[in-house]
């Protein structure tokens, strides 16, 4: 874990020294980010109503906190009332030939990014990836459509928004609840107060949260994609090593926990880092790796037998279920 995010999230010391000296940037953050909406607000900066329903699934702090999972069950739970789906991505990390660009079975991670890929591969639901919203919304219309998520993006106010999702995670919530840099935090928690549905990831939620589980799929072999219950694999082999490159590595080491793994080496990652080879070589080809789904994605070109995923659902309760499938109905009739 890097420095700042103990200062973030853990009350390490060095926040007596790193706070203070980042506040004057935390400052001038809130003045341009405030502004920015004063002028969305004000109509000085223009947005645009698609004419079809969009769902933003986003957060007000930086780092993984379960959006992809909810964009997934999302995915689903609209192709089961018999809608055509799309997903809007900004492509972090990745780098396409042009854009809006719409990924296809020959798109790269090095095109797309590790989180758009995967849920391409998992759903095969169309996703346009670029950082202008609007036309990777109107990419997504022209090619069939009729109600479009977007994966991130609460803050990209120039696309106008039918439903807001804000994901936390349960565990680590909003840690010192500064905006950036001085706190994890892109806007302040009075934003909690606006959006449709507050998702809790992971923990007991507070009043107006949503719970949230995710529920680990039989593993997965990185290199013939093969699939191996947990309790299979767990009879041959009870020890197993841990990487993760995501928002928070302890996450999945946890989950690997729950799966009665013990682990003996376990290493995170910064979020979206860039696998190369040489990052596995500390690691024993003698006992299985396990690795998140979306680090999987960046391993494919030099994985090894021994190497499996944990892929994950989102649960939502289903009475909860209920009621967005309502108002999802309703919006999708007057579209």
């Amino acid at each position: 874990m890097r420095l700042i995010e103990k200062v973030w999230f853990h009350h390490h010391r060095a926040k007596y020294v790193l706070v203070p000296l980042l506040l004057p940037l935390t400052l001038l953050f809130w003045l341009l980010s405030s502004a920015r909406r004063i002028a969305y607000r004000w109509k000085i900066l223009p947005s645009v109503k698609v004419e079809k329903p969009v769902i933003v699934v986003g957060n007000i702090g930086v780092g993984g906190n379960g959006k992809t999972p909810v964009v997934l069950w999302l995915v689903a739970l609209c192709r089961e009332m018999g809608l055509t789906p799309g997903v809007i991505s900004r492509g972090y990390g990745g780098l396409a030939p042009h854009y809006p660009y719409l990924i296809n079975p020959a798109s790269t991670v090095v095109e797309t990014g590790d989180e758009a890929l995967m849920i391409y591969r998992r759903s095969q639901v169309n996703i346009s990836i670029g950082s202008d919203r609007v036309k990777c919304a109107q990419q997504l219309i022209a090619k069939g459509c009729d109600i479009l998520i977007t994966d991130d993006g609460l803050q990209h106010y120039r696309l106008q928004r039918d439903i807001e999702f804000i994901v936390i995670d349960g565990k680590r919530r909003f840690g010192n609840q500064l905006l950036l840099p001085a706190g994890p935090l892109r806007e302040g928690l009075w934003r909690l107060n606006t959006v449709d549905y507050i998702i809790n990831n992971g923990e007991k939620p507070l009043v107006n949260e949503m719970p949230m589980t995710l529920i680990p799929g039989p593993l997965i072999n990185c290199l013939t994609g093969e699939n191996c219950l947990a309790e299979t694999l767990r009879a041959e082999f009870s020890h197993v090593n841990a990487i993760a490159g995501i928002g928070s590595p302890e996450r999945f080491f946890a989950t690997t926990r729950t799966l009665g793994f013990i682990l003996n080496q376990q290493q995170g990652f910064v979020d979206h880092h860039h696998f190369q080879a040489s990052d596995f070589n500390e690691f024993s080809d003698d006992i299985p790796l396990l690795m998140t789904e979306k680090d999987a994605i960046k391993c494919y070109g030099f994985a090894k037998a021994n190497w499996w995923y944990v892929p994950v659902d989102a649960r939502i309760p289903k009475i909860e279920e209920n009621l967005l499938v309502k108002r999802i109905e309703a919006l999708t009739n007057q579209s």
